[in-house]
């Protein structure tokens, strides 16, 4: 199924893009599961549209200082390896629009993006968010600092991007696989990198059709 607009009318404010977000993660982490993972693999879905506070037991002393900071949310598929305990290794991100809304909201998702690079993890981004034109791989380049060399056109605000953190003759480096995305086309199959050697294929549009259909749209 071709990717639809489900920021404007005629599917919003009908249908709900948070629902179909949650949908399209469950989707994927059922084809990972299902098929695409090898033994030692699981993939969740994880949601945080918005943050939450734990209850408090005990009551610390008033704070001397408090700072604003921006809690970004989260649809997101993570995979994890299950060898000695679980350990994560490669996560795929749904942007929302509160992620591309205003400045402290992109540079939280940025920060959250890079780490996962950082830290070694792979990343897939995918954003179809058609409400807000910020490019959060860009801002995420920027942060880097590698916007120049890698950032993707000013023009290109729907895309799915792939990244694989890997060490290469001893250098650490991070392979990019990036696909600029058009309401009305078809979504494109992507590297999910468990590791430096292994790299499942995600069929985004598969998983895409999925959703769609158990939100009966189209």
């Amino acid at each position: 199924m071709p990717l639809l607009d489900h920021f404007h009318e005629p599917l919003a404010p009908r249908q709900h893009w948070e629902s179909f977000h949650v949908n399209w993660a469950g989707a994927m982490a059922d084809a990972l599961n299902e098929r695409l993972l090898p033994e030692g693999y699981f993939a969740e879905e994880h949601v945080r549209p918005t943050a939450t506070l734990a209850p408090r037991v005990w009551a610390p002393p008033a704070p001397t200082a408090t700072m604003p900071i921006a809690f970004p949310d989260e649809f997101e598929v993570l995979v994890f390896a299950s060898e000695g305990g679980s350990s994560l290794v490669a996560t795929v991100e749904l942007v929302s629009p509160a992620n591309k809304d205003r400045e402290a909201h992109r540079r939280a998702f940025a920060i959250k993006c890079a780490s996962y690079l950082c830290r070694g993890i792979s990343l897939i981004l995918v954003d179809i968010v058609t409400s807000r034109k910020a490019n959060l791989h860009n801002e995420m380049m920027r942060l880097l600092g590698h916007a120049d060399a890698f950032a993707l056109s000013e023009e290109t605000s729907l895309y799915a991007v792939a990244y694989r953190p890997l060490t290469r003759e001893q250098s650490d480096q991070v392979d990019m696989w990036s696909h600029p995305l058009c309401v009305g086309a078809p979504l494109p199959v992507v590297p999910l990198s468990l590791n430096a050697e292994l790299c499942v294929p995600l069929d985004l549009e598969e998983t895409y059709t999925v959703a769609c259909q158990r939100r009966r749209l189209g």
